[in-house]
């Protein structure tokens, strides 16, 4: 059996639901919103099995804009078998004025875009390459959070005149400084400690 038409859905997703609109691929088809639907993995699952059921001679193209639910929705909806684009939000074109954002308007604005061929979907990564930059990215906070716990205790220390004379910050003469000041108040040493 061939499919002859496209149905482009467009989801909004979020956190704990998703909205979603269908249109048809006719220059005159008006969207259908078929509401919300819980972001998990049945949820899709569910809804991608209600769409085939109710479009069977379509192919179903979903898009979705690139956001903090990450990539799973894109690789749970290619591996049932079906189209799925991700856009990344600042290459949405954006008429002037155009302030009220709902749920439902973002999704009809996706299913409209994506139709007249007007989105450029971002490449995604494998699941491998995804786990490196987290991995990356979490090492990177770690290193910034370090920097900034010293700073916090230099600046205690230099509050409170208590000046290191040694020549290297941070190394085990530092630290083991650290470890031996006695400063006069209890509560200065909590902070300290």
């Amino acid at each position: 059996m061939s499919k002859d038409t496209i149905t482009f859905i467009g989801l909004d997703t979020h956190k704990e639901f998703t909205e979603v609109v269908t249109i048809v691929d006719h220059r005159d088809a008006d969207h259908a919103a078929l509401g919300r639907i819980q972001s998990t993995r049945q949820g899709f699952t569910k809804l991608a099995r209600r769409l085939q059921s109710s479009h069977p001679n379509s192919t179903l193209h979903f898009v979705y804009e690139a956001g903090p639910c990450g990539f799973w929705i894109y690789r749970l909806l290619t591996s049932l078998g079906h189209v799925c684009y991700v856009v990344a939000p600042s290459l949405i074109p954006k008429k002037p004025g155009e302030r009220i954002k709902t749920d439902k308007r973002d999704a009809i604005k996706l299913a409209r875009l994506m139709r007249a061929n007007e989105l450029s979907p971002i490449y995604v990564p494998e699941s491998d390459d995804e786990a490196v930059r987290d991995l990356s990215r979490a090492r990177e906070a770690a290193n910034h959070d370090r920097k900034r716990a010293r700073h916090q205790i230099k600046s205690f220390l230099l509050r409170n005149f208590t000046l290191y004379q040694g020549s290297a910050n941070w190394g085990t003469k530092h630290r083991r400084w650290l470890a031996e000041i006695v400063l006069p108040h209890p509560a200065q040493q909590v902070v300290l400690q």
